[in-house]
């Protein structure tokens, strides 16, 4: 341990590379995988770059997920923090027992088996889509033409959100997980989108229907403002992750002809594909944090009980201790173990919801435009540093 490795630092947000983490995080890592880090409202946590040590803090009870104990080390997210997570049904937020509830409510709507048989219904989707692109002809923005809406609808239909409503609930979560918005911004997007799925959990209530809302409504003891917000916790994530990694997927697999041609024409890869593609892209922007709820040891360094744990899961999934070679994308890696989903209790609930989307959407984009390509200059290509969730604003391609 050195005088540089015990001065606290600030998170960087900026990417000198459109695929990879901060430069910064991957030298911290090598250093010293648990550094200082300086908060923007003078508290004083830790930062964790490494794979074990951050595998191990998301196994760890003694490690805390609840709001109230977190800082953020994003000055610009603090509004959110504050103001828009310390609602019932963001389970998200939540320690047990209140999270083993919820979790083991949910736990049976996200299994493979059902995944497995959503697929028919899925590759549909994916095949209108598709013939839309074909019909209206290139050029076209991938993002607003097949990234956004596969999965959009598909959550919308897994739910039962209507998907005509779909502007709606884009805009609100674009401004919900914008860097740049305001306080007032973030409180009434969450208003907003608070207000709409309320009526919604009531009508479901009402008048069920053969989808996830409707059989939580009727067949739990959920009150309608947990409804709401398990609801709204699942809408934007079960869209906007997928869609990113949607979206900045193709982008990386059209600066790598080769790893493109895997996927294209080896079916058998499909599967590593996604997953390396989950690792060396790590759409999770910021965090997760943990709050120490007792003094732990880990790695060598006593992280003290109240004290903030922000774990960037983009550097430990270039950990190369754990991945050989991580800087290069390699579709026919094994690449299980990453961290993308997290680990533990709070391991991403719809994880195999988005690994059938983007198994199926990957290889039919592929195959039907095998000229796809982009349509301006790489470095034109808008990215999504201003979110909490990475990828790109817009692709435009043409084939």
């Amino acid at each position: 341990m050195t005088e540089a490795t015990t001065r606290p630092v600030t998170l960087p947000l900026t990417r000198e590379r459109p695929f990879d983490p901060p430069d910064a995080l991957g030298l911290w890592r090598d250093e010293d995988p648990i550094r200082p880090l300086a908060y923007p409202d003078g508290h004083q946590g830790w930062l964790v770059t490494g794979y074990a040590a951050a595998r191990a803090i998301l196994a760890d009870a003694r490690f805390s997920t609840r709001i109230d104990l977190l800082h953020t080390p994003v000055a610009q997210r603090a509004a959110q923090f504050r103001n828009t997570l310390r609602r019932p049904g963001f389970f998200l937020r939540m320690d047990p027992p209140d999270h083993t509830r919820y979790r083991r409510l949910l736990a049976g709507q996200f299994t493979v088996r059902r995944m497995k048989a959503l697929e028919p219904r899925i590759e549909e989707i994916t095949r209108d889509h598709l013939d839309a692109m074909e019909r209206v002809g290139a050029p076209a923005d991938l993002v607003q033409a097949f990234a956004l809406p596969i999965p959009s609808l598909v959550i919308c239909e897994l739910l039962g959100v209507p998907y005509a409503d779909r502007e709606k609930f884009q805009r609100d979560s674009s401004v919900l997980l914008s860097l740049n918005s305001s306080v007032e911004q973030v409180e009434a997007a969450m208003n907003d989108l608070l207000d709409y799925l309320d009526d919604l959990v009531r009508r479901k209530r009402a008048e069920p229907d053969d989808d996830l809302v409707s059989g939580l409504a009727t067949e739990t003891d959920l009150t309608d403002d947990e409804l709401t917000g398990i609801t709204t916790l699942l809408l934007i994530a079960g869209h906007e992750t997928t869609a990113n990694m949607l979206g900045l997927g193709t982008f990386a697999l059209l600066r790598n002809p080769e790893q493109l041609a895997a996927v294209r024409d080896h079916p058998e890869v499909v599967d590593h594909a996604v997953e390396e593609l989950l690792r060396y892209l790590t759409v999770i922007h910021i965090g997760p944090i943990r709050a120490a709820l007792e003094d732990v040891e880990i790695d060598g360094r006593l992280i003290r009980a109240g004290e903030s744990v922000t774990l960037s899961v983009a550097a430990a999934n270039r950990d190369p201790e754990r991945f050989p070679e991580p800087d290069q994308l390699d579709v026919t890696r094994p690449a299980s173990g990453h961290l993308t989903f997290g680990h533990g209790i709070h391991q991403c609930l719809g994880q195999q919801l988005a690994r059938t989307e983007m198994r199926i959407a990957y290889p039919a984009l592929l195959r039907r435009f095998p000229g796809l390509r982009l349509a301006v200059p790489a470095e034109e290509v808008p990215m999504r540093t201003d979110m909490a969730i990475y990828g790109v604003h817009r692709l435009p391609v043409t084939w």
